[in-house]
């Protein structure tokens, strides 16, 4: 849950740019253990939420039944900061296996070994993995080759939206191109005095969700060309998906209005969300929200359809955009051999990812997981399931230098959208050069 937010992986892009030389060559450190053997080791994760935590725990208690020779320590609620400042010190206090809701960062955590190459592990286990994962999965799990992470949970984002704010603005169906969804939203937007009784959408970049990797699923397009160039300044669809945003932005009040507006919204995890409120009646978001919704106890029917995709490109409607949880190994951890059984387990046993995926109200990450009948979801779920099965949904490309690139993008789109950019063409040549110069320094 809670994946792919940019405001929450600067700070972890720092904390992990340190480790290229305290982690680097340390992948096979402590793979000789013997797994069969009495052993504790320690799961540090990011969840903290009362029901998410006991979901975690059930799933341990299951792990622990089938391998009765091995305990697992959990530490709840551990950010990427604190994670990393743990895997840079090492030790026998520190962590065995590693979660992450960051898949951004894999490009850092697998070029700088932060996590350890899971190859050896996956080869001896004969895990499958293109039976066994999605293809986008099993590509944010792993950087130019190097698998340093597996697929845990997914997160599928889709549009919600009022059913009964539609009805009365006599809107029959969710909208399934992007041109539909403007259209949409001015006839739900209802304006009172200097803002508004109810915004259709919220368009801007600072809005929940609608960040600039989220809004460019819906967009066919490539953020670095075949010799790793920065192509945004080449590929069309970063254009169209920056001037389409643009015009959303004015068409519903502006800039200055909209964020106005924003600032009276509540907590985007609490139950105040301004889609819980009635405040907007649509919104882009993952699978979690529809669970919110229902727990916030909104007074209106709740729809769920996948994000409306480019005009010219109404044949891949029904894709959407995908993150994850990710597990791995610790590098300095002398116990890998027993943490690999926690991660084979955790992400590929179908009952243990159904039975996850349940608790933690996440799609689950595997083809077994995702057709099996032990399911427990609302009806409403299914669309999350299919859009992270269909073909066309996407995630970022991996950096080494983790989602620099994608803050760097967005940090433009915050300057283009308020007018302080005027030239975008040029602006985004500006910014392309900036995403190069980084990588180059990374490297």
């Amino acid at each position: 849950m809670r994946t792919s937010r940019l405001t929450t992986t600067a700070v972890a892009v720092a904390a992990i740019s340190v480790l290229a030389t305290a982690c680097t060559g340390q992948s096979e450190a402590g793979a000789s253990d013997d797994p069969n053997a009495k052993t504790t080791i320690n799961f540090w994760h990011g969840w903290s939420a009362p029901s998410e935590v006991k979901a975690v725990e059930a799933n341990i208690e299951r792990f622990e039944k089938a391998h009765p020779n091995i305990t697992v320590k959990v530490s709840g609620n551990i950010n990427d900061d604190k994670l990393n400042q743990a895997l840079r010190a090492g030790g026998s206090n520190g962590p065995d296996v590693v979660s992450s809701f960051t898949t951004s960062n894999v490009g850092k955590f697998c070029s700088s070994g932060a996590f350890a190459d899971l190859k050896p592990f996956i080869e001896k286990s004969k895990l499958d993995l293109e039976k066994t994962f999605p293809k986008v999965l099993l590509d944010y799990t792993q950087f130019e080759g190097k698998r340093c992470a597996l697929p845990l949970l997914t997160d599928a984002y889709g549009l919600y939206y009022n059913k009964d704010a539609f009805e009365k603005a006599g809107i029959t169906a969710p909208p399934k191109t992007m041109s539909e969804l403007a259209s949409v939203a001015k006839k739900l937007t209802v304006e009172k005095g200097d803002g508004y009784q109810q915004l259709g959408f919220m368009p801007t970049f600072h809005g929940y969700e609608t960040v600039a990797d989220h809004y460019l699923s819906s967009w066919d397009h490539k953020y670095f060309d075949e010799n790793g160039k920065s192509n945004i300044a080449k590929d069309p669809a970063f254009a169209e998906m920056f001037t389409y945003q643009k015009k959303l932005v004015e068409d519903l009040g502006g800039y200055e209005k909209l964020e106005k507006y924003r600032g009276t919204f509540g907590d985007e995890w609490g139950a105040k969300h301004p889609f819980h409120t009635g405040q907007v009646a649509m919104q882009l978001d993952g699978e979690w929200r529809l669970g919110m919704a229902e727990d916030a106890g909104v007074g209106f029917e709740v729809g769920v359809a996948p994000m409306p995709v480019a005009d010219d490109e109404a044949d891949s409607y029904g894709k959407g955009f995908l993150s994850g949880t990710i597990v791995g190994i610790a590098p300095a951890s002398k116990k890998q051999n027993a943490a690999w059984e926690l991660v084979e387990f955790m992400t590929s046993d179908t009952k243990a990812v159904v039975d996850f995926a349940n608790g933690i109200r996440n799609v689950p990450s595997t083809f077994e997981a995702l057709k099996s009948p032990d399911l427990k979801f609302d009806p409403r779920f299914t669309t999350f399931l299919d859009i992270a099965q269909h073909p066309k949904s996407n995630t970022p490309d991996g950096a080494v230098n983790g989602s620099t690139y994608q803050q760097t993008l967005q940090d433009f789109g915050f300057q283009y959208e308020k007018g302080a950019v005027k030239d975008l063409q040029a602006g985004l040549e500006k910014t392309a050069r900036q995403i190069d110069t980084d990588i180059a320094k990374a490297k």
